[in-house]
């Protein structure tokens, strides 16, 4: 009785030692709410181009590169260099639309991050007869990796644009 029992708990606690190993991270589509209210849009009554004609002075003013080839959309991008060998690049997408009583201007701002890694090659010789071999050569090769990318959705953040905007359009 008392080894039937033991053989039961310790077969349960594989199985719960085993599916908890086993188990995936949530699909990240879940966690989308797809909310009427969100922090990256803005309402003005501003005509759609002039929105984002003051959308495209906020990131000029901010050292953003902006390419307005599109004057209802426009994208800006920024380079960071938080630490020696990092850097991050913010790019920011404005797109200004009539809604038939106002103009909405929706943000949206990808954050990419790349790390300087070493990289080394390798040069072979082939000798007829013997094969071939290959030897490491060092190189001062180094190279910009991206190592991640997202959208950023801090609402603080889409409100300091916005409130920026604001102030130009005022």
């Amino acid at each position: 009785m008392f080894r039937s029992r033991l053989l039961r708990l310790s077969a349960v606690a594989t199985l719960l030692a085993v599916a908890g190993c086993s188990t995936a991270p949530a699909p990240v589509y879940r966690l989308e709410s797809f909310e009427a209210e969100t922090p990256f849009q803005y309402h003005s009554d501003l005509p759609p181009l002039v929105l984002c004609e003051y959308g495209k002075r906020a990131l000029l003013s901010q050292a953003y590169e902006v390419d307005a080839s599109v004057p209802s959309n426009i994208r800006g991008s920024k380079f960071f260099q938080p630490q020696a060998e990092q850097q991050v690049q913010l790019r920011i997408t404005l797109t200004c639309m009539g809604t038939g009583r106002d103009t909405t201007i929706y943000a949206n701002a990808l954050q990419t991050r790349y790390e300087l890694k070493a990289g080394g090659s390798s040069t072979g010789l082939s000798v007829s007869g013997l094969g071939s071999i290959s030897v490491p050569w060092p190189t001062d090769k180094n190279s910009l990796v991206k190592v991640g990318e997202e959208t950023i959705a801090d609402a603080d953040f889409y409100r300091r644009l916005f409130v920026l905007i604001e102030n130009l359009a005022e």
